[in-house]
């Protein structure tokens, strides 16, 4: 991420799909594992304020290691109306740089620290929040993408 533009890519995600940054106002978020408590919360956030963000012109788009078909059990289980980046070789993850040591019942663990990035249509890394709390955090990235 030089100059606070985000690298172009292309990544596998749910439904068949592929993800290509840049190209439209997109939140794209990152998050550890499907179907554990904090990412459930925060993709249901998301979900819940998913209308509100595309009435902004926003996408929004998770990623995890987990695989698709994790993913696709994720998004069925939880009605996310959004796709999934399954990133199980960390190539979007190393490009934004949110592979951390953290620490998981006193052990030290590789894992992805939750992260969300504003990324207009030209590639530019409008705003970042690094390791987030999951509380709020839906509803503060909706605010700044209202104020564009």
């Amino acid at each position: 991420m030089e100059d606070n533009r985000c690298p172009a890519f292309n990544a596998p995600a749910t439904s068949g799909t592929t993800i290509t940054l840049p190209q439209a106002l997109t939140v794209l978020y990152f998050y550890p594992k499907d179907n554990t408590p904090g990412c459930t919360n925060e993709a249901i956030a998301f979900r819940d304020l998913h209308a509100e963000f595309g009435n902004c012109g926003a996408r929004i788009v998770g990623v995890s290691r987990d695989s698709l078909k994790s993913h696709e059990n994720f998004r069925t289980k939880h009605d996310l109306p959004f796709e999934l980046i399954s990133d199980p070789d960390e190539t979007v993850c190393n490009l934004f740089a949110v592979m951390k040591m953290k620490n998981m019942y006193g052990k030290q663990v590789r894992g992805i620290e939750r992260s969300t990035f504003i990324i207009d249509a030209e590639g530019n890394i409008l705003r970042e929040w690094r390791g987030l709390k999951v509380p709020g955090h839906a509803e503060e990235v909706l605010t700044f993408v209202k104020s564009l």
